[in-house]
């Protein structure tokens, strides 16, 4: 999972219930849209703090940065049903989402203006499913750490295990079952206490369900390359130089498939936007305002 550096908000920002036609989703939200509007999806067990580092650098760019926690991640809450959480519903979502924060209904790009998309990891599934569901409110889509298709073998083995102990166990004893399988290198001395109690407090507001949807879809999730690379909306991958759920040289290849941008973050590994947000801010907002300038 991402462990922000800080969870401090930087002046300016705020925290806040988004309404939208699809229900309220708790959000930060820092910046004005002078360059452009930015909506960060989190990944699998992840929430919105995972950009806070992101949203000063990204506000100084001239964007406004919103980052929400998805339905049934940490404050935004959801049902206790899994088909609430299948790739489709959460997809329209994220349209709601876009919609709520330009004022154009979906299929349309009026009002204020398009929104430029980014999904972390599980996040980057979703946010993929919402273009090829409707391009149109999109001024473009950044996949960070995130995959052509199913994470790969290891994870996959990791997942199930969380999947089935989710069948048996309440969230708190899977916590403690998820950090007595970490390796000794994960226990993490100079995490600050704020951050280390966050971390837990994170996990049990999860919705049990969205884990175990969202944990099956990574499994399962099939190739759409091709479907995301006839979409004319312009693209961006970015990774860490190493990722543990899905390998780099399989990001490069969704790339050149996707005709899009490939940026590597020198230093990261898998959360490029917690672990070196500078880096990240910088390689972002050139590509934000390349497109805008028609040369992404």
């Amino acid at each position: 999972m991402s462990k922000p550096p800080t969870l401090t908000l930087p002046p300016g920002a705020r925290a806040y219930r988004l309404t939208t036609a699809r229900g309220e989703f708790a959000v930060h939200d820092a910046g004005e849209p002078r360059a452009g509007t930015a909506l960060l999806l989190p990944g699998f067990t992840g929430s919105k703090e995972d950009f806070i580092a992101l949203l000063a650098p990204l506000a100084r760019q001239g964007f406004r940065v919103v980052a929400v926690d998805g339905r049934g991640q940490y404050e935004t809450g959801g049902p206790r049903d899994e088909a609430a959480y299948a790739q489709d519903e959460l997809a329209l979502d994220v349209l709601a989402q876009a919609e709520a924060l330009t004022g154009a209904p979906a299929g349309t790009s009026a009002s204020g203006g398009r929104v430029h998309l980014l999904g972390h990891s599980m996040g980057g599934l979703v946010a993929r499913a919402a273009v090829l569901r409707d391009a149109a409110p999109f001024a473009s889509l950044t996949l960070m750490s995130s995959g052509p298709a199913a994470i790969c073998a290891g994870q996959q083995a990791r997942t199930r295990m969380l999947i089935e102990a989710l069948g048996v166990l309440d969230l708190a004893a899977v916590w403690q079952a998820m950090r007595d399988l970490d390796p000794p290198e994960a226990a993490d001395a100079a995490t600050p206490p704020d951050v280390a109690g966050f971390l837990r407090r994170r996990w049990l507001a999860n919705v049990p369900e969205q884990l175990v949807a969202t944990g099956r879809r990574l499994l399962a999730e099939p190739d759409r390359v091709g479907e995301l690379a006839a979409v004319p909306v312009p693209k961006h991958v970015l990774s860490g130089e190493v990722d543990y759920a899905w390998p780099v040289p399989l990001m490069d290849d969704m790339a050149r498939r996707l005709g899009a941008r490939r940026t590597v973050i020198e230093g990261a590994e898998h959360s490029p936007g917690a672990e070196r947000p500078g880096p990240t801010a910088e390689a972002l907002a050139a590509f934000w305002h390349d497109c805008a300038a028609g040369r992404p």
